[in-house]
């Protein structure tokens, strides 16, 4: 161990004399194309024994922290590779935690290139502009407690109003074949242009920012053969929603997706950045591409010419597959899917999840069959995943062609445009494609995530007010329950911008812009010609304005404003250690029943003002969640401790009360827990009210490994079809201990839990429940100190 923290401590010694004087960036560096190509030949002349390699293996195995201490090739699935990331890039809502931990590691600097982007404390409702001067008045002072940061630690720092994250970073900072981590789920969007992105929690990116190695477990590499090309109606959205549609929400857990195959050339950059962005609502690790000469377009097109020269010449070597895996991929990806661009028609995903498919030619009957509400109360354009300049000037093209016959929205649908950044904005305004939307009744809201993540306000419209079953169509990401405008019963439609503004125009969920007719204003019928648009902007990008480029001043003097009275922000107190004892006593709070991703164990929406303040935003733990105890009802269970008060009541308010009475709990948990965003809150939250297990079925990736940051034990069932519903009755008489968790060993990942059931202060059964886990040396570590975090502080110190 005392080797092991020396190493950590040479190694930030390392990386902070090369940030050095480095600063906050505009736009990323040329790559070090020798560097990773060098790593990389030392990695296949050892360990991999010069085997053929995909993308994603030659990107991962080019960042590999110590190449020379390792004595075999990975395992996917079972080992563990320590990385070293190029970049951080971080949003306002997640950023704010990762900074005060930051703060916490003793570090001078950051040790890699990093970016603080404001994009999620945007509310949308009278638009644009207006809704961007009124989140500095609603959120001043974090974004100032931001800037602060930014400035003292060498951040760039994207105001308000500048952009969406992962638009911002695919304009400025993506490049081919390095590795960056991003505090979002959607970080995989930098796929699309060659990038090995990876969304996680802020205490990984605390990781890379302190110059700590970056753990990874081995992923598998899943190919997706693209073949063909898209017909006139056909958008990369397609390809994502149908692969979403075969591989459900947990059907790329564990895997990075590889696209290739000669239908790649045919797409564009942020076509591909397109289908990466929504390669997480499928579990998977990350996205990528094989570099292509769309990707030098863009790279031209955003003034990184440089870079996209010096990628030009790795083009055949570093930034593709090799030679053998194009020629034999089922032998060399662990596995295969095949789509048919020819053939691959529109779709609709949802409602209330990403992955429920419905091509675009069966939806009338569906919605017929299923009873969902045929009428489109609103349809939304933008956000991270479809607001590129190709998108919004194809769907301006069927704009224009209603505007031609005196049609708008049809009346009852509101229709929203979101874009992806400033630069978007002004080429949008500058080439006509805002008024294009604004003739038919759009409104153009702010240069931020806005309704996608559930910033709208739209409680005065009846159908939330009086939380009426309603259909959105949207060109999002994701469309869990209540997510965009916090009515359970909205459905939101996941589908590609021309989809869209078909269901804009007609105000139908049914209809089919490919074979249904439209109505003008006077009265003939007719159908929309096919959309068209440019790639790329003919007259190049529009800067927009000057405020909304990024502030690059490095202050290490700066103090960072943090008011002990505030609601908003609060300073981080370490978790407690481990004692070194098996757990015991410990209470089941709840037992979830079905699905329960991020948003339902720690809300965004109104939530998000308090994702700086632990205690604040504890209240809001598990409010969404499904007690299987008590028939599935929501944000309810039973104190099981005799005479503590409330003796039934929310789960936050029952797991504050065993906070203070010292009880320790647990959470017993369904398949896929965890699903959904990034944030790490929902495994802070549960460790601060005094969680110090999570027991489930199966786990999301990224909520795991946040699980792990935060000292919280998670634990898989050895039988999950059987040992998950003796928790599911009557919960509150179970009490728990443990077995294995001393001695919790990498090599040894059992860990038993003896459960028994007490009525009247009586046991009257007892259970021997065998689970697993997946701990690395390094996570147990992270575990015995209390926290990922503790264990760097004391290394700083040491």
């Amino acid at each position: 161990m005392i080797r092991h923290q020396q190493a950590l401590r040479n190694a930030a010694r390392r990386y902070a004399t090369a940030a050095a004087g480095s600063g906050p960036q505009a736009r990323a560096a040329v790559p070090n194309y020798g560097l990773f190509n060098q790593r990389l030949d030392k990695a296949r002349s050892t360990i991999l024994e010069n085997k053929p390699l995909t993308l994603a293996q030659k990107i991962l195995y080019a960042h590999l922290h110590d190449v020379d201490s390792m004595t075999s090739a990975p395992v996917p699935g079972e080992s563990y590779l320590k990385l070293s990331p190029d970049r951080v890039a971080m949003q306002d809502a997640s950023a704010q935690m990762a900074i005060l931990q930051f703060m916490l590691s003793g570090m001078k600097q950051t040790a890699v290139p990093t970016s603080i982007h404001c994009d999620h404390l945007v509310e949308a409702y009278e638009g644009a502009d207006l809704d961007v001067a009124r989140s500095w008045q609603t959120s001043r002072e974090i974004y100032e407690f931001l800037q602060a940061a930014s400035q003292k630690y060498g951040i760039a720092f994207w105001r308000p109003g500048s952009g969406i994250i992962h638009q911002l970073v695919l304009e400025n900072y993506a490049a081919p074949g390095t590795l960056m981590l991003g505090t979002d789920s959607h970080t995989p969007n930098a796929g699309g242009l060659g990038m090995l992105a990876i969304g996680v929690g802020g205490a990984d990116a605390v990781d890379a920012m302190a110059a700590i190695p970056w753990e990874l477990k081995a992923p598998r590499v899943l190919g997706v053969h693209l073949r063909g090309s898209l017909h006139p109606w056909g958008s990369p959205k397609d390809v994502i929603l149908a692969l979403a549609g075969k591989l459900s929400v947990r059907g790329g857990t564990g895997y990075i997706v590889e696209y290739f195959g000669d239908g790649v050339q045919s797409l564009s950059c942020t076509g591909m950045a397109t289908i990466c962005n929504m390669g997480a609502e499928v579990g998977a690790t990350t996205s990528v591409f094989p570099y292509t000469p769309s990707m030098a377009r863009y790279l031209s097109a955003t003034k990184r010419t440089a870079i996209a020269d010096a990628a030009n010449a790795q083009q055949a070597g570093y930034l593709s597959a090799d030679a053998q895996v194009a020629a034999n991929p089922a032998k060399y990806y662990d596995e295969v899917v095949e789509i048919d661009l020819d053939t691959l028609e529109p779709g609709y995903n949802g409602p209330f999840t990403p992955d429920l498919h419905t091509p675009r030619s069966k939806m009338a009957e569906t919605v017929k069959a299923e009873g969902w509400n045929d009428k489109v109360s609103a349809a939304l354009i933008g956000s991270c995943t479809n607001s590129s300049y190709q998108d919004l000037s194809r769907a301006a093209s069927l704009a224009r062609q209603a505007s031609a016959r005196g049609l708008k929205v049809a009346e009852g649908t509101e229709f929203l445009v979101s874009p992806g950044s400033e630069q978007i904005r002004a080429t949008m305004e500058r080439d006509g494609i805002q008024e294009a939307f604004e003739g038919i009744g759009a409104k153009v809201l702010a240069n931020a995530c806005g309704p996608c993540i559930g910033q709208w306000n739209r409680d005065e419209n009846p159908v939330v007010k009086n939380r009426e079953t309603n259909s959105i169509v949207s060109s999002f990401n994701r469309n869990f329950r209540a997510r965009n405008d916090g009515n359970p019963n909205t459905m939101n439609f996941l589908t590609s911008p021309e989809m869209v503004l078909g269901a804009a125009l007609s105000g139908r969920l049914s209809f089919n812009p490919l074979a249904d007719q439209l109505v003008d204003a006077q009265g003939q019928s007719f159908k929309l010609e096919p959309p068209t648009g440019d790639e790329l902007p003919a007259s190049g990008y529009a800067q927009g304005r000057d405020e909304y480029l990024p502030l690059l001043e490095h202050q290490p003097d700066t103090q960072i404003p943090i008011s002990a009275k505030s609601a908003r922000l609060q300073t981080l107190e370490a978790f407690a250690a481990w004692d070194g004892k098996e757990f015991a006593n410990t209470r089941v709070l709840v037992t979830v029943q079905g699905k329960c991703t991020t948003d339902h164990i720690s809300a965004a929406g109104k939530w998000l003002k308090y994702k700086g303040h632990l205690e604040n935003l504890a209240r809001n733990t598990l409010i969404g969640a499904a007690n299987a105890a008590l028939d599935g009802r929501v944000n309810e269970v039973r104190n099981a401790v005799a005479g503590l008060q409330p003796a039934q009541g929310t789960i936050p308010d029952v797991a504050m009360a065993y906070k203070r009475a010292g009880v320790p709990w647990l959470v017993v948990a369904d398949y896929n827990y965890g699903e959904g965003s990034a944030r790490e809150h929902a495994a802070m939250q549960p460790r601060f009210l005094g969680c110090n297990m999570v027991v489930a079925r199966s786990f999301a990736r990224i909520h795991e490994t946040n699980l792990k940051k935060q000292g919280v034990l998670p634990l898989v069932f050895a039988r999950p079809d059987e040992d998950y519903f003796i928790f599911a009755k009557d919960p509150h008489e179970l009490v728990v201990r443990t077995q294995g968790v001393v001695g919790l060993s990498a090599q040894s990942p059992a860990v038993r839990l003896i459960v028994d059931r007490v009525r009247d202060g009586q046991t009257v059964e007892t259970y021997e429940i065998d689970c697993t886990h997946t701990m690395s040396a390094d996570q147990i570590a992270w575990f015995k100190a209390g926290s990922a975090l503790n264990l760097i502080a004391a290394q700083q110190q040491a």
